[in-house]
């Protein structure tokens, strides 16, 4: 890019042939005095900048696609003003404080008109005027995007500046940096200024033209801090020195030293002095270059407003080669993911058979995703979501109610071991023969130990169906948003199926429990092994308990460790009482494993009624009733689908324009073989 003389490199691209760049050599020299400070390349640059005008008017950057701009920053006072009055050659607006209040973007355009021609454009306006009366035009513009007073404000203002002898360049003026606020200023205006250069400057597409005053050092000044943490090397920047002739000492150190990286290097200029013509004031700038002991010293090709200019038509050029290919692949890449997306949402709905195909094409997919996590553990469609992983967390909840009701105190056989049958055998007593074991005392037992556990199926129960109804609105709404009515319909039902569900479960839980306490009932096997297991332990159990030596605790196989000093006490009821024990520990198996089957096996009918049945005469009958609207209310899009809808045509018109607009740019400097 640039050396340390700050010179511009010799190769300035200024034709792009099917996104190749085509370099002409070509170093910077001051222009002659008379000369006008427009170069041979406007006339090729000025369709490219006409074409990239239009992608701006377009809105593209709302796309996410920067545009190549010369951004001009600098502190207050820095001289930014005079550098684009002595490029335009106009008149801008001057005055204490902020002078730029939003940023200007200026467009000039070499044209060989017999008066100039400006334009100012705004909030959708173009307003005329002329040279004596810019000034004024910009200030009135300005009040009315950021209002009166002192403040700024985000809202552009672009000036159109046609006008014979000036460089084809497009330049985004930015508010001056400033730290204390004025009276009228709010508090934070340093930071508004500085959040509004940094949108900008950090773009990689941005050239920042940083205009410092002579006086200062370089390394101090804000707007050089500012552009160096957005382009560390300075490869985008380009800085020019105004007040040269105010402070000329040690000038020529300054620019050549390069102390804070300016890549592209820098340019001298001197201010336009009180009422001096634009002509005048180029004359006087180049005698000072040319016979001022310091000032002379540094090099021509880095001195002057004509080669400020050629420099930044070159930048621009080359700027442009860099940035044209990848802002046709962003837009090709954009609109393409646009048309991806429209064609992913709904048809409009034009007629009630329409709107009947769709309704049976979502029921369908609600179903078949049902049956595929529900009944069949397919989780293709939710394959990182583990909560939709339906079969698996059933088996988990089935397994942690199953282990809780084999933990809990009701199955704990070892708690006050015999102590349960002792006092039902004393309350069951009864005139008749010896040893026979009371039913009555067995039903009292197995009865408590139920009421004891019967809160837990019917929580487990509803536990399942709370589950079911997050999957069931889950996959409702993946298949059903684009269609708000059907939407809250299906919602609807599924919640009052869900609810039907439940109550019946529920009933069935409590059925069961029920049957449980009216009557002891199995003809499992199971029942009569374990119990002829533990009789045969009786004997020797109740040898330890009763033996000299009275131990604390006896080991009883297939129950555990038991604590056997209370049962001394009851010496002729410890019998009778273990053969009651032996018949509930191997009963009460019996009933936990039903009481876990029955439930399991119920929920699974359950669950298969719904998917292939019940769920699909739900929606239906919600669709059809009062309250649903009929099949006629999916005709209605809802207001997210056509927001959606209408912001990607738009994004759609908007990158097809900016696409057609890109393809004349590279059709049109594409005929130029060279420059």
């Amino acid at each position: 890019m640039a050396g340390r003389n700050g010179a511009t490199s010799s190769k300035a691209i200024c034709v792009i042939q099917h996104g190749k760049a085509i370099a002409a050599t070509q170093q910077p020299q001051p222009l002659a005095i008379v000369a006008p400070i427009a170069t041979s390349y406007n006339d090729k640059i000025r369709p490219v900048l006409d074409a990239l005008e239009n992608l701006r008017r377009l809105n593209i950057t709302k796309e996410g696609i920067q545009l190549p701009s010369i951004v001009v920053v600098g502190d207050q006072s820095s001289g930014k003003s005079s550098v684009l009055e002595s490029l335009a050659g106009i008149s801008l607006p001057r005055g204490q404080g902020i002078c730029t209040r939003v940023p200007l973007v200026m467009r000039l355009q070499n044209h060989p008109l017999p008066h100039p021609e400006l334009v100012l454009e705004f909030n959708g306006k173009t307003v005329s005027t002329d040279e004596a009366r810019i000034s004024e035009a910009i200030n009135a513009a300005t009040e009315e995007l950021a209002g009166y007073g002192k403040g700024i404000s985000n809202n552009p203002l672009t000036l159109v500046v046609k006008k014979n002898g000036v460089p084809d360049l497009t330049m985004v003026d930015l508010p001056g940096i400033t730290r204390v606020p004025v009276h009228g200023q709010p508090e934070n205006i340093y930071d508004q200024i500085k959040d509004m250069i940094m949108e900008y400057i950090k773009p990689e597409e941005s050239i920042i033209l940083n205009v410092l005053s002579a006086s200062v050092d370089f390394t101090t000044c804000e707007s050089i801090r500012m552009s160096q943490s957005v382009d560390k090397t300075g490869l985008r920047t380009l800085a020019v020195v105004t007040k040269a002739d105010k402070s000329p000492e040690g000038l020529l150190e300054k620019v050549t030293a390069d102390d804070v990286n300016i890549g592209l290097g820098y340019v001298c200029v001197r201010n336009r002095i009180g009422d001096e013509s634009y002509e005048d004031a180029r004359i006087e700038e180049q005698n000072l270059f040319e016979s001022h002991p310091l000032l002379s010293k540094i090099d021509k090709s880095i001195v002057g407003v004509p080669v400020l200019a050629q420099k930044l038509v070159q930048v621009q050029a080359l700027s442009i080669s860099n940035t044209l290919p990848e802002i046709v692949r962003k837009i090709n890449e954009k609109l393409s993911n646009n048309l991806s997306e429209l064609e992913k949402l709904p048809s409009n709905l034009a007629s009630v058979a329409d709107a009947m195909t769709a309704f049976m094409h979502i029921i369908g997919l609600i179903k078949e995703s049902l049956r595929k996590i529900l009944l069949r553990g397919e989780f293709d469609e939710y394959p990182e979501d583990k909560k939709m992983h339906c079969t698996a967390r059933l088996v988990e909840m089935l397994d942690s109610y199953s282990n809780d009701l084999c933990s809990c105190v009701e199955s704990d056989a070892t708690k006050n071991f015999l102590m349960d049958e002792i006092k039902e055998l004393e309350e069951a007593k009864w005139i008749g023969l010896p040893n026979f074991l009371p039913r009555s005392a067995f039903s009292s037992i197995l009865q408590q130990k139920v009421r004891g556990i019967s809160d837990m199926p019917i929580g487990f129960v509803e536990n399942v169906w709370n589950y079911v109804e997050d999957v069931l609105i889950s996959v409702i709404n993946r298949h059903s948003a684009n269609y708000t009515q059907l939407l809250f319909s299906t919602r609807r039902a599924g919640q009052v199926l869900i609810s039907k569900k439940k109550q019946n479960s529920v009933k069935h839980v409590i059925e069961a429990i029920e049957m449980e306490m009216c009557t002891e009932y199995t003809c499992n096997p199971e029942y009569s092994q374990e119990y002829n297991k533990l009789i045969s332990l009786q004997e020797g159990f109740l040898n330890e308990v009763l033996k000299k030596e009275e131990p604390s605790h006896v080991n009883l196989e297939g129950v555990g460790m038991i604590e056997v000093g209370h049962l001394r006490q009851h010496p002729s009821k410890l019998r009778q009482a273990f053969d009651l024990k032996a018949r509930m520990i191997s009963y009460w198996k019996i009933v936990q494993r039903r009481l876990i089957d029955n439930v399991a096996l119920h929920l699974m009918l359950s669950l298969n009624n719904l998917v292939m049945n019940d769920l699909g005469k739900e929606i239906v009958n919600d669709l059809l009733s009062p309250t649903g609207g009929g099949i006629e209310r999916l005709l209605e899009e809802s207001p997210s689908i056509s927001g959606k809808r209408e912001k990607l045509q738009r994004s759609v018109k908007v990158l097809r324009e900016s696409k057609e607009t890109v393809e004349k740019i590279i059709n049109r400097i594409g005929s130029f073989a060279e420059c």
